[in-house]
């Protein structure tokens, strides 16, 4: 087994995750006005406020994931290059995927969408929630809330299928942090190397 993710990575996912889905429901609550998601909190006042303080960890852990993840994402090269044209082998499993690092070029991708519209969806929450008297920023931060609103959600479920049911192995990544050391050199062969580099320094 080999180690790729630590404790506090694990447990930061999750409160991302939760909170995000928890969100995502409320959401359609709120434009749709749905009776039974405003119920199931308590009513839609309840909801908002529930709605505020989720959104609050959600933030907090968009923060921190930056010092792990943003570093790996803004960095590319050739193979990413080659990733792209052959779409990360997704579509076929007869095409060569050039090697990967700590994480591959669509998750790259992901995370950057994340990062960027999570933050978008982030600062006009706050705006909506703490600026509700300034109808022009209002106006604007409910414009923006909604696209990123509608990017995430269209992001996310890739995510999470790639994660589970197309990619076999991939969950426990974020369950026990550890991976099987054949399955990691498949997939990440430049970033186990860096690893053993790492043990016999």
């Amino acid at each position: 087994m080999i180690k790729k993710a630590g404790a506090f990575e694990i447990i930061n996912h999750w409160v991302m995750a939760i909170s995000c889905i928890l969100l995502a429901v409320q959401g359609y609550g709120f434009l749709f006005h749905i009776e039974g998601i405003g119920s199931a909190f308590g009513g839609f006042n309840s909801m908002k406020t529930w709605h505020n303080y989720l959104g609050i960890a959600f933030s907090v852990s968009l923060f921190f994931s930056i010092f792990m993840y943003l570093k790996e994402a803004l960095t590319f090269d050739s193979d990413d290059i080659g990733w792209i044209t052959v779409l990360g082998g997704y579509l076929s499993h007869k095409v060569k995927v050039p090697p990967m690092g700590k994480i591959n070029t669509g998750q790259k991708f992901f995370y950057l969408a994340v990062l960027i519209f999570g933050i978008g969806i982030s600062a006009s929450g706050y705006v909506i929630w703490l600026l509700p008297g300034n109808k022009q920023y209002i106006l604007l931060s409910h414009i923006v809330h909604n696209i990123s609103f509608v990017i995430l959600m269209i992001a996310i479920p890739v995510h999470i299928y790639l994660g589970t049911i197309a990619n076999p192995g991939t969950l426990r990544i974020m369950l026990s942090g550890t991976v099987p050391y054949q399955w990691a050199k498949k997939r990440h062969p430049k970033w186990v190397a860096e690893v053993e580099r790492g043990h016999k320094a």
